[in-house]
This record gives C-alpha cells, structure tokens and sequence, in this order.
C-alpha cells in the first residue's frame, strides 16, 4: 500500500507539472500529457478497487 501512495503521488505531481507548464507556455501537449496521465490513472484506481472488492466477495 505504501508503493500505491508513492505512485499517486508521483501522478498529482506529474498532472500539476504538466498543468503549470501548459499555463508557461500555452502548449498543448502538456495538457493533453496531464490529462493522458490523469485518464490511465483513474482506470488503474478503478481497476484495483474492483480486485479489492472482488477479493472482499471472495473471502465472505
């Protein structure tokens, strides 16, 4: 669980790395990068929290 925490924070701050160097710059890839990262984060939190539900079915 400690890895996961590590790993989210490393996605917020590459996302806010991102969203400030859009505001620099006005380039978009920095934006569609952020909001790239943000996508694929949020299937991975959606994907793990199903395996911890299922795992909670399981165990009942």
């Amino acid at each position: 669980m400690f890895l996961l925490r590590i790993v989210g924070v490393l996605t917020a701050i590459a996302i806010g790395a991102g969203i400030v160097a859009f505001l620099f710059t006005q380039d978009r890839r920095y934006l569609q990068l952020s909001l790239r990262i943000a996508k694929y984060a949020l299937i991975f939190a959606l994907v793990f929290m199903g395996l911890l539900t299922l795992e909670r079915v399981i165990a009942l």
